[in-house]
């Protein structure tokens, strides 16, 4: 068990004293690393709180009696240790999937059989999220498994400090865990804490640097080996493989050839070469993350080819290793021509990649960011996940808080995320549900397509940090727990969650404490979105580090984020019948939805469409309106929140306490400075008052 200074998140030692204070079987019969941690926590739990704990060897054969003799028992299946009564309910409806565990509760015993290994644990921290209600009544056996065979976190790490990006890419909880001064750090404790947490709530997956891979980085493939396998050795325990982002001129840059052609025989074997290095180091190493073609990074249309070319050499070389390429559908155009109304940044991934649907090896999970831009508050599901039936396809969504306050600003994700997982791709119409239709989460976890197709899964920019919070704003934690279950079970209730979270963050609080996380948590998404760019618009931040309001920062530049906001209207048009026709690659009935102002949801409208200032929404006031009143409103909340934070001093830690405070402090002037910047930019720009009478500048 690794201790640090750092806050225990969701795992203080008083969320396993209802496990601690019970007698506890582990009989396991096996030598295994994460059977090793199932141990582990269970002795510390039980030394702590009073209980016991007995660890069965692999020969033992223990009569129902011995094992009836303890209140919980955690066992492999098959196991000898096993109660004879799951062990005969097994043959009907055991789940295959990795990770898969069952609960049994029956007389005085709590079992829990896990399917393998990461099952074991997982069906370990199902009781201790359950506390004192899993040694409570009779329950049958009841099976759990993982929706999504990925369950990934991805780090946008920097081994040397980036002179723009600095230490972690998008980051907002100080530096990396994994580096420091230029190489990977000689204390990795916080790495051994971290992978503890991560295997606690089921991530499966970590890859450890940078997608922008720089010239230190792109060495972690070669010379970066030992170092990459003692971080593998740190998360091994806990079911968590090491994966690498990987430049595709690596073997230019690193390997001194003369091209990196994915259709050379030379670079076909370098990377053969350099995948058997890899796997030598590491055994269980899970394989590559790719941004490629994209935002300056080296790729295949270099040589004429196509993102499957490069994306099949990598599976190739990773294929006899049983490692996957993640190659990410982030791809556009980032030197666009302003003054271009036809070129459209939301088109380019689905212009790329659907014309490759079926071309990619079955060892190649295309990342497709959950929107067709970049992360954010407000954008339309990306039309890419629907168009690529034959194609391993994972969501990507965003923990780190690039365009949702970075950390600053308290803003529960929960919410926003389960909309776009629970999403009909296809249906009766925009509110028809899911009739004979694929939702997200469908097409992710691999069960829209064919019975033998090979599942995926969702991916994530991870929060954290070395900070000692580990996510900067402690209350930020919540996204990186509630991501992780959601990767587990995407139909789960996010508030539901959010409660779980705080019931194992502040274990035994006062219920003004749940109440007040709530109250500031619950609806602190769309709260954020009353309070910044309206209406589906998006962007509107300083350019570069993208905190704060700069309506025109992007206005004219290379970056295609623009709202075309002008004296008579804002918005842009994206239809098919006068606009950029992105509309068009969406499935029915979004195709039309979208295509018209009279059907298309209000929260897009300017996503889709330029309408004048005066256009009524289907709430009943106007654009211009709805910006005075929603900003108004939203700033105003955030003033509620911080009194009702400040009203339970003394019931949290005080330096937890201390720490929302003065983010809370912050999240109040900025947003009201997003109130006073946009209210004023509409009344000059649209010259129709605030109905109210409320202070515009």
């Amino acid at each position: 068990m690794t201790r640090t200074d750092a806050h225990p998140m969701w795992l203080p030692d008083e969320a396993l004293r209802p496990l601690g204070e019970r007698r506890v079987l582990v009989a396991a019969g096996i030598d295994d690393p994460v059977v090793a941690t199932v141990v582990a926590e269970v002795r510390a739990a039980t030394a702590r709180w009073g209980g016991a704990v007995t660890v069965a060897s692999p020969d033992a054969s223990l009569t129902g009696d011995e094992v009836r003799g303890h209140d919980v028992v955690l066992a492999l299946v098959p196991s000898s240790t096993a109660p004879d009564e799951p062990t005969r309910a097994l043959a009907d409806d055991v789940p295959t999937a990795s990770g898969s565990f069952g609960v049994l509760r029956e007389g005085a015993t709590t079992t829990v059989l896990g399917l393998d290994s990461p099952g074991l644990l997982y069906g370990l921290h199902h009781l201790v999220r359950a506390g004192a209600a899993a040694a409570e009544g009779d329950t049958p056996l009841t099976w759990y498994a993982p929706t999504n065979d990925v369950r990934m976190l991805d780090h946008w790490d920097n081994v040397d400090v980036h002179p723009v990006m600095g230490q972690v890419e998008r980051g907002y909880a100080g530096g990396s865990i994994f580096y420091a001064d230029g190489r990977v750090r000689e204390d990795l404790s916080r790495v051994a804490s971290y992978g503890r947490l991560l295997g606690s709530v089921g991530i499966n997956a970590v890859a450890i640097n940078n997608v922008n891979v720089h010239r230190t980085e792109a060495r972690l493939l070669t010379d970066g080996l030992p170092d990459v396998a003692r971080i593998a050795d740190l998360f091994r325990p806990h079911g968590i493989r090491v994966h690498l982002s990987v430049s595709f001129a690596a073997p230019m840059t690193v390997g001194g050839l003369p091209t990196s052609d994915p259709l050379d025989p030379d670079v076909q074997a370098w990377w053969a070469a350099r995948v058997a290095d890899v796997y030598d180091a590491v055994p269980d190493f899970g394989g590559f993350v790719v941004k490629a073609d994209s935002e300056g990074q080296p790729g295949p249309f270099a040589y004429g080819r196509d993102h499957a070319d490069g994306a099949n050499l990598l599976a190739r070389a990773l294929k006899p290793f049983g490692g996957t390429v993640f190659w990410r559908a982030f791809v556009y155009d980032h030197k666009q021509d302003w003054r271009d109304r036809s070129t459209d940044r939301a088109r380019a991934a689905h212009d790329h990649f659907s014309p490759l649907d079926g071309r990619f090896d079955d060892n190649v999970v295309l990342q497709v960011k959950y929107g067709p831009t970049d992360f954010q508050t407000r954008e339309p599901v990306s039309p890419v996940i629907a168009a690529m039936p034959r194609t391993r396809l994972a969501v990507e969504l965003q923990v780190t808080q690039e365009y949702t306050g970075q950390q600053k600003h308290a803003v529960w994700l929960g919410p926003q995320w389960s909309e776009i997982l629970r999403f009909p791709l296809s249906g009766d119409g925009p509110d028809g549900g899911r009739p004979g239709g694929r939702t997200v989460a469908d097409v992710a976890a691999g069960t829209a397509g064919p019975p033998d197709a090979r599942r995926a899964g969702l991916v994530a920019v991870s929060n954290v940090g070395d900070d000692a919070f580990w996510t900067g704003h402690p209350l930020a934690q919540a996204n990186l727990y509630t991501f992780a279950r959601l990767a587990w079970d995407p139909s789960a209730d996010p508030q539901t969650l959010l409660d779980e979270w705080i019931g194992l963050t502040f274990p035994d609080a006062d219920p003004v404490v749940r109440e007040t996380l709530h109250r500031v948590l619950d609806d602190s998404w769309r709260t954020y979105e009353d309070y910044t760019a309206p209406l589906g618009v998006g962007f509107m931040v300083r350019p570069g580090h993208h905190y704060g309001p700069d309506v025109d920062g992007y206005e004219y530049t290379p970056w295609g984020t623009y709202h075309f906001a002008d004296r008579d209207g804002i918005g842009v048009d994206r239809t098919r019948a006068t606009g950029t026709g992105f509309t068009g690659q969406f499935p029915a009935p979004w195709r039309d939805a979208y295509e018209d102002v009279t059907t298309c949801p209000d929260e897009l409208l300017l996503f889709f469409h330029h309408v004048p200032w005066s256009h009524v929404l289907h709430s009943g006031v106007s654009v211009a309106q709805h910006v005075y009143d929603t900003h108004w409103e939203g700033a105003a909340r955030t003033v509620e929140n911080a009194a009702a934070w400040d009203a339970i001093a003394g019931q949290v830690p005080a330096d937890l306490h201390a720490r929302v405070a003065e983010r809370l402090a912050e999240q109040v002037r900025s947003a009201h400075e997003w109130r006073d910047q946009l209210r004023t930019y509409v009344f000059r720009h649209s010259g129709i008052p605030d109905a109210t009478g409320r202070t515009v500048y």
